[in-house]
């Protein structure tokens, strides 16, 4: 059962704690009020303002697991927030490990790396956070969470638009799986794993195909390369670096020597998720 007084009433207080730049966000003009404003956080946690303004005002439908995940996320609340956030809400809390939720420090680690594209991953590659040169680098990604934002489930979903070139795809999609097997032996007891595996199989003969020769690898670092529709092609070498439970990942991606990329990033990060050939 929703306990939606109490349910508002943190999170208005949370909201009113935080500065701006400990979000990533800077300050503006002059603020009348502490903390963050309502539409900066409902920005923030992929959902519209008038969704978020009626949690605070005790009405309106009760929040989903997912956004008030995503909520708990964007307020940096610590894993015992977010567990007393889910409880308020009358949602089960999860187990502890491979529930997507990240450190604030970590996002403060992150948001330093102003010059390169950095995403934070769940162990099962749906991305839950971006620096500003990531947004710019994966601007396709929809803002709410779901699969649409899941790195692997889009590359199988959808091959076409893969955003890397065709001679790279089966190694790829070999390091994608490989690095899921890793999870699924981790986790074999969960059922959001067992699920998310299952459908990858009915979704991509590819997948099943890969998922049956078994092997299993996590990856630490890597090179990619990406075709930008505006900038071209990005040569990088990305770094995968793992939390102590290995259920979130934070992937730096690091302008390859001797290419043009790091000139590119530059362009990029200029513009932004803007088009180039807009107007």
């Amino acid at each position: 059962m929703t306990d939606r007084l109490e349910l508002a009433d943190f999170l208005r207080r949370r909201r009113e704690s935080l500065r701006p730049d400990a979000v990533g966000l800077g300050g503006g003009a002059r603020r009348r009020t502490p903390g963050l404003r309502r539409e900066e956080v409902a920005m923030l946690a992929g959902v519209s303002v008038d969704y978020y303004a009626r949690l605070e005002q005790s009405r309106g439908a009760t929040p989903s697991a997912s956004v008030v995940t995503a909520v708990a996320r964007a307020l940096q609340c610590d894993r015992d927030e977010r567990d007393h956030l889910l409880h308020l809400a009358g949602h089960p809390v999860p187990r502890r490990g491979g529930d997507g939720h990240i450190r604030p420090g970590l996002i403060a680690v992150a948001d330093r790396l102003v010059d390169v594209p950095a995403v934070i991953i769940t162990d099962l590659g749906e991305v839950v956070w971006q620096n500003h040169m990531g947004r710019a680098l994966f601007a396709d990604l929809p803002v709410g969470p779901g699969r649409d934002r899941n790195l692997i489930w889009r590359w199988f979903d959808d091959p076409q638009s893969r955003p890397m070139p065709q001679e790279d795809w089966d190694r790829i999609s070999a390091a994608h799986v490989s690095d899921l097997r890793a999870t699924f032996a981790r986790r074999s007891g969960d059922r959001q794993v067992r699920e998310f595996v299952a459908d990858l199989i009915d979704l991509s003969s590819e997948f099943a195909q890969l998922w049956e020769r078994h092997d299993v690898a996590i990856r630490r670092t890597d090179v990619k390369n990406f075709i930008h529709k505006d900038i071209g092609l990005l040569e990088f070498r990305c770094e995968v670096l793992l939390t102590p439970d290995d259920d979130i990942s934070l992937l730096v991606f690091f302008p390859l020597e001797g290419t043009e990329t790091a000139d590119k990033l530059a362009l990029l990060g200029v513009v932004g998720t803007q088009s180039l050939t807009s107007g």
